[in-house]
């Protein structure tokens, strides 16, 4: 505990920067997005399905983008990245508020998507596992905790700020708060950052011994190939099943008010996952946890499938949490250990990318399996198999002593 309040002490204003951009970012997430779906389609007139496909192009549009611009971070001063990617996001903002026609609203969800789910977090991170190594754990899980605070405090706000001026003036209100507070916070936390983040940061990696690895020897890996079911999984399964909610509620003759009560424990368990897993990475390395990261999962799907009743409700929720808290901090920590962090940015946004991809496309087929009359037993236990095979390839994936640079398995 000492030790970690002397690292929060010295490096509190990039552990701040970390936070609040990922708190910032939450404005991007399904959780936030979802609380404006009937407003929306009640004001342009849209059917759920329409509105559904445009949320669903607009995510994979985004994440495309993500493939080229989030690697600027590599090449570009902190400042000037996390500068451009804020504007991105005010004007995501601004669109959403004079979304009058369903091409304005494709145009708001295609930047708030691309800046919010899916940039913010990137900067924040890569920041972390970047300038922050030692204590790379510790800092990855701190600055995450932005999301259960968003989760906790956003939709809240959303619901006042709905009902006192509608919808479309709530989304003015966030595009405000971007320059008002986000950018002076930001610049005044990163002016003192215990180490240098003005120079590009391949421009430093160069000048070290370290290994300088990106995509193309992540991509060529084999390594990479076994453990990408663990890094996909979690985002997979937790979006089909939130845009499903109500297959599950009704198989399952859970309440919606019950099943938002568990959110509570949801953000809980993601909170404590996240910190603890930060301590953990810290102690064992990443490489080491990476085969405990799917058993949460596989949990959560065997008690959707087979358990009935409130409680199995809110065991699944926990679950849930932990399997999301642990995830993100690990596999954020795994990249910096094995490919080094003169081009973790590129290395991230590719990882981002697959991830935004991933969490479009599950919707999509569990829709298509729901119609066609599959039971929630069917479904999520066949979704706990195919995560459990990801959980074999990951033990023929990185070991926990070997990364690029140095011995390869």
């Amino acid at each position: 505990m000492r030790s970690l309040l002397h690292f929060i002490t010295r490096s509190w204003p990039l552990l701040a920067f970390g936070f609040l951009s990922i708190f910032w970012g939450n404005l991007g997430q399904t959780f936030f997005i979802s609380w404006y779906g009937a407003g929306i389609q009640q004001s342009l007139g849209l059917s759920a399905g329409f509105y559904g496909g445009l949320y669903s192009a607009a995510t994979l549009a985004s994440s495309v983008i993500i493939l080229s611009f989030g690697g600027l971070i590599d090449r570009w001063p902190l400042r000037r990245f996390a500068t451009v990617v804020a504007v991105g996001l005010t004007l995501a903002c601004l669109l959403l508020a004079a979304s009058n026609h369903y091409l304005i609203l494709l145009a708001g969800f295609f930047m708030i998507r691309l800046c919010g789910q899916g940039l913010m977090p990137h900067t924040a991170q890569t920041t972390m596992a970047r300038y922050l190594d030692s204590n790379r754990g510790k800092a990855l899980s701190i600055s995450a905790s932005g999301v259960p605070v968003g989760e906790i405090v956003l939709p809240i706000l959303a619901v006042a700020l709905i009902t006192g001026i509608g919808w479309q003036g709530s989304w003015l209100v966030f595009a405000l708060s971007v320059p008002l507070l986000y950018l002076p916070l930001i610049y005044w936390l990163l002016k003192r950052s215990p180490v240098d983040v003005s120079t590009p940061p391949i421009v430093a990696a160069k000048k070290s011994d370290q290994p300088v690895a990106g995509r193309r020897e992540m991509l060529t890996d084999r390594r990479f190939w076994m453990a990408l079911p663990t890094a996909l999984s979690a985002p997979f399964i937790l979006t089909g099943l939130f845009i499903h909610q109500s297959f599950i509620l009704e198989q399952k003759d859970w309440s919606a008010a019950w099943l938002a009560t568990c959110f509570i424990m949801l953000g809980a368990a993601h909170w404590v996952s996240s910190l603890t897993s930060g301590l953990l990475i810290d102690r064992f390395t990443a490489r080491r946890l990476m085969p405990f990261l799917l058993l949460p999962l596989m949990a959560a799907m065997a008690c959707v499938s087979l358990l009935d009743g409130n409680w199995a409700a809110a065991l699944l929720m926990s679950l849930l949490g932990v399997s999301i808290g642990s995830s993100s901090p690990v596999m954020s920590a795994l990249w910096a250990e094995v490919y080094g962090t003169g081009k973790l940015g590129s290395i991230r946004s590719l990882m981002t990318a697959m991830m935004m991809v991933a969490s479009s496309l599950s919707p999509i087929l569990f829709g298509i399996l729901i119609d066609a009359g599959v039971s929630a037993q069917q479904l999520f236990g066949s979704a706990g198999l195919g995560i459990a095979v990801g959980w074999v390839m990951v033990f023929f994936s990185y070991k926990a002593d070997h990364s690029l640079g140095r011995s390869r398995a």
